[in-house]
């Protein structure tokens, strides 16, 4: 039951501004938060003295390349308060993430950051078409992680009955949709496609005993072939949306129903695209590295954070009326690409083969290793239960299709290891896609 595509807005005078009007109120606000970070935020002032650069030195838009660079490591690095641009006092939610090396991040919001973080997940919902007469089930973690109270306080400010369910107990989930008759959805896509998976192993049809019309879907990178599958599934329009701990969490980005890019919230970030090596920026349409200025944040602005991740920006006009620059879907990231003898590979490549071979569900595990001294990779694949055959020569084919695709579209061979339907451990947050064994040794 798909949503009709009308494009309501939720805030046009900022979503529809011109462009014109949006650099001058991205260049106000730019000016201030630089002047704020410098005279509040001891490590913004040092790098910026490093640099030779003076908030006032800051006029335009352009003079953006001139600031430091901000990672995650400063986050870590910074930990707990370090960062901080506001007194603690000030601070009413703090939201966080692991780190990879045990040390957490955090990021404090003064009540402000909480409000223009509710607006911006509102304005993401009711691009995929949520209004106050909907229900919406949010499914991803609550906790330190921003996707539950992100999407929860977006749905309550739009006033649709919200369902906090969190993640997990997918049998659970699925009663919930199917008796309180939720009509959106929000959650990682993997654990969408789960959810859909188990509720026609159940023996539901999502078109007649299911109310779903959208969702949002995020916290992981995915493809439009697990779109298709996704909307296949649950019968839906599924909509991507984009946000970090870092920055505001859901809602920094997000797609309408015309699905052609992910509309950034302009007045309160600004988006570069850099090349990640010689970290200039480059221009719209560009494949690079995605950075983000915050303009209205209080309690922990950052300064062009590196997010990692590769994408695109595109500024031509959408049908829905929304002025605001799109973001491309995540093809990568610059930090968990993997190099295998030489070839750059994102697992987001490998998705995109295994959803094209009939036979094959999106269901994968890359596992790198070394063997040798010559780099090997392994991709375990589900085979897809709706279209299940164990003959030998059938399982053959598929292997054979996916192996040949690999390596026309990543460049390399790799052993492609077919397994039964629910072999692969799914996940309820954001999906373990990769295994390198050659960190180990």
């Amino acid at each position: 039951m798909k949503a009709p595509k009308t494009h309501a807005i939720y805030n046009p005078e900022y979503e529809c501004m011109s462009r014109d009007a949006m650099t001058a109120l991205q260049t106000e606000r730019l000016r201030q938060v630089v002047r704020h970070e410098y005279d509040h935020v001891p490590i913004y002032r040092a790098r910026m003295d490093a640099k030779g650069v003076r908030p006032e030195d800051i006029r335009t838009l352009d003079d953006l390349r001139h600031l430091p660079f901000t990672e995650k490591t400063d986050l870590r690095d910074q930990f707990p308060f370090g960062l901080f641009a506001v007194p603690k006092k000030d601070i009413v939610r703090i939201q966080g993430s692991s780190g990879t090396t045990g040390k957490p991040i955090v990021a404090g919001y003064t009540q402000h950051d909480v409000d223009v973080w509710a607006e911006m997940a509102a304005r993401a919902l009711t691009a995929a078409g949520c209004t106050a007469e909907d229900i919406v089930q949010v499914s991803y973690g609550y906790g330190l992680f921003t996707g539950g109270l992100g999407l929860h306080q977006g749905a309550s400010l739009i006033g649709a009955m919200t369902v906090p369910m969190s993640s997990g107990n997918t049998q659970r989930q699925i009663m919930m949709l199917k008796e309180l008759g939720a009509t959106m959805l929000c959650c990682t896509p993997s654990y969408a496609i789960y959810i859909g998976e188990t509720a026609r192993e159940m023996g539901l049809d999502p078109h007649t005993d299911l109310k779903l019309k959208a969702g949002c879907f995020g916290a992981e990178p995915w493809t439009e072939e697990m779109r298709m599958r996704l909307e296949q599934l649950l019968d839906f329009d599924a909509c991507d949306i984009y946000g970090l701990t870092e920055i505001a969490g859901p809602g920094v980005s997000f797609e309408c129903l015309e699905k052609n890019g992910m509309h950034v919230n302009e007045d309160h970030v600004i988006p570069e695209i850099i090349d990640p090596v010689t970290e200039e920026p480059l221009p719209y349409g560009s494949s690079g590295e995605l950075v983000f200025t915050t303009i209205t944040k209080q309690g922990m602005p950052m300064l062009r954070y590196r997010t990692h991740d590769i994408c695109r920006l595109d500024a031509s006009p959408c049908a829905c009326g929304r002025t605001t620059v799109r973001m491309g879907r995540i093809t990568g990231r610059t930090d968990d690409m993997l190099i295998i003898r030489g070839v750059n590979v994102f697992p987001s490549q490998i998705e995109s083969v295994l959803v094209s071979v009939k036979g094959a569900a999106p269901h994968y595990l890359l596992v790198v290793d070394r063997e040798h001294s010559t780099d090997s990779l392994e991709v375990q694949v589900e085979i897809d239960e709706s279209g299940f055959s164990d003959t030998v020569a059938d399982l053959e084919h598929i292997r054979n299709e996916i192996k040949d695709k690999i390596k026309s579209v990543v460049g390399i061979s790799a052993k492609i290891t077919l397994v039964n339907p629910h072999t692969i451990p799914r996940s309820e947050g954001k999906a373990k896609r990769v295994i390198d064994k050659r960190k180990l040794v």
